[in-house]
């Protein structure tokens, strides 16, 4: 695994990242794989209605792994999604799960970044286990963080815990998640942290079709530049340059 960096500068620097120029390439075009030393090995939890195997993170897992050029991808499902249980149980209960499989992984993997990335609970039970002090990650991904409980409690105290970089992205519709409450958790993080919101996207970052006839983009390109951006993120945090001095922010 690669070696812990140096967070004294890191968390002084907040790292936004909105939106991205199109020209940027798509990350279906990257045909050819070449894994470098710091490709990451990225594991992959799915949120608590679905499994692994479903539509949303197969076509997820397909793009973090030709974006994020990872030597893997590697999804999994939480013990309760094949038994009789409807319903997930809480997020504490499956920390145990989460971080003994993430472990294996690591040690798969020991010479390569370790990026933990989820979808909804997914990414709450990834911050958890990022917050283990015998587990190295590098940074963590966030697809659709659930940050307002049903009681509409603000839930940041995982994410307060974290000394890793973090990374949010977010439908501009998820009742899930308000913009604002997330804005005033950024800024209470000492770690750095970005943002990338799906313009009118909810929970799961689907766009109503009169949304997106109105900025002549469609469904596909929308999550493509989401996937981008979460490429530099990783970039920045799993390079030579973040390691050894601060990282440069990345705007619009």
């Amino acid at each position: 695994m690669a070696s812990k960096r140096s967070r004294t500068t890191e968390t002084e620097d907040e790292l936004s990242i909105v939106q991205y120029d199109p020209a940027i390439k798509r990350a279906e075009g990257l045909s050819v794989k070449r894994t470098k030393p710091n490709s990451p090995v990225v594991v992959f939890a799915h949120g608590a209605g679905a499994p692994s195997t479903s539509e949303w993170m197969t076509r997820w897992k397909n793009l973090l792994t030709n974006a994020l050029n990872a030597v893997e991808v590697v999804t999994f499902d939480y013990p309760y999604i094949n038994g009789r249980r409807k319903a997930a149980p809480k997020p504490e209960k499956l920390v145990e799960f989460h971080s003994d499989f993430v472990k294996k992984i690591a040690a798969k993997y020991p010479e390569h970044p370790l990026i933990l990335a989820g979808k909804s609970m997914g990414s709450r039970i990834s911050c958890m286990v990022a917050a283990e002090s015998d587990i190295e990650v590098s940074a963590v991904v966030c697809l659709g963080y659930p940050l307002k409980a049903t009681n509409g409690v603000i839930r940041d105290e995982q994410l307060l815990q974290l000394k890793v970089p973090i990374m949010f992205v977010q439908g501009g519709n998820d009742g899930f998640c308000p913009l604002e409450s997330l804005e005033k958790v950024r800024k209470k993080l000492e770690v750095l942290n970005a943002l990338h919101v799906i313009e009118n996207g909810d929970h799961s970052f689907q766009i109503a079709k009169k949304n997106l006839e109105l900025t002549g983009m469609t469904h596909e390109e929308a999550e493509e530049r989401a996937v981008e951006a979460v490429a530099m993120f990783v970039s920045q945090v799993t390079s030579e340059k973040v390691i050894s001095g601060p990282v440069v922010s990345l705007d619009k």
